[in-house]
């Protein structure tokens, strides 16, 4: 099963003790944390070191960095950054979730480096570096994406991501949720398009207007969004005969299954390697071929049905 991967990001030696708390707290999770001295990035042997570590924070889907007093090792590839300034500005360049963490008496300092730093002449007592404060100073302008919270204890960092992370984890269940009230929406809109393609034209002169409603009737057909939707495919469906949707199956690679391994009620199987098999339930052609007309409310989404295959199983060997 698939776990978040958390990117782990400080300089090393003033912070190797909270690293291992937070990593502590992260595998608890059952997350994956990644970080170099567990391991966790692979060094490729023509690159600097530094190179696999931006490379692996793309990789990665949540980024925490602990900023402290310490400038850490100097970047050989960005002249004036550290490499832990990197990883964060790689975050967030790609996107990533990012979550910054900040030694309460480095914050502190920074308010008054804010005040003076035009002033050489001042020293700073908990940083060892004033570049330090001037990459605090560049991630608190940024628009977006740099939450940025002060810290005293360990546990202080440990508490605000489980509170973080269970927040995002209740608005993905609430998304979850919503996925078919945004269907019904998406359904309500074809309906309400359908119906002012029929004003339009019932408002029109038009000497063979059955024929032409029958026309609306079919390209609104309830087996085109049901079919879309099972075989994932993006753009809109249209066929009027049997023959024709025979075709579009085969250009998109299904097969027709054997009839002596139909499910028990399907009146027609076709088969996809990589989809599994679309089951039809009800016989949607006329004797001469031509597709029944059903209305959206007699519409049931049950008389077409796909079967995905089992990991690792190949469909065609169970034909």
């Amino acid at each position: 099963m698939a776990k978040p991967r958390v990117f782990l990001s400080s300089t090393f030696y003033d912070l190797h003790q909270s690293r291992e708390d937070v990593d502590r707290f992260i595998r608890s999770l059952g997350y994956d944390c990644v970080r170099h001295e567990a391991g966790g990035i692979p060094y490729a042997k023509n690159d600097r070191l530094e190179t696999s570590a931006y490379r692996e924070v793309e990789t990665c889907d949540i980024f925490v960095t602990i900023i402290g007093g310490k400038f850490g090792s100097e970047s050989k590839e960005f002249s004036g950054f550290s490499v832990t300034q990197n990883e964060i500005a790689r975050a967030l360049e790609k996107g990533i979730q990012v979550y910054i963490f900040i030694e309460r008496n480095t914050l502190a300092e920074y308010k008054m480096w804010r005040i003076n730093k035009d002033n050489d002449s001042v020293k700073y007592h908990f940083v060892d570096d004033v570049r330090i404060h001037s990459f605090i100073d560049y991630l608190y302008s940024l628009p977006n994406n740099n939450p940025i919270t002060g810290f005293s204890t360990v546990k202080e960092i440990n508490d605000y991501l489980l509170e973080q992370w269970a927040g995002l984890f209740q608005r993905f269940l609430c998304q979850q949720n919503r996925e078919s009230e945004v269907e019904l929406v998406a359904d309500m809109r074809g309906v309400a398009a359908t119906l002012r393609e029929m004003v339009d034209f019932l408002s029109e002169s038009n000497s063979d207007k059955d024929n032409a409603l029958r026309e609306i009737l079919l390209a609104n057909h309830p087996i085109f969004a049901r079919i879309a939707k099972l075989t994932k495919t993006p753009y809109r469906i249209y066929f009027s005969t049997k023959d024709e949707m025979i075709v579009w199956l085969k250009a998109r690679n299904w097969s027709s299954g054997e009839k002596e391994l139909y499910a028990k009620d399907s009146v027609e199987e076709w088969c996809h390697e990589k989809y599994g098999w679309l089951e039809f339930k009800v016989n949607f052609f006329k004797d001469d071929g031509g597709l029944r007309n059903y209305a959206a409310s007699d519409w049931k989404d049950e008389w077409v049905k796909l079967v995905e295959p089992a990991k690792n199983d190949n469909i065609e060997s169970n034909q």
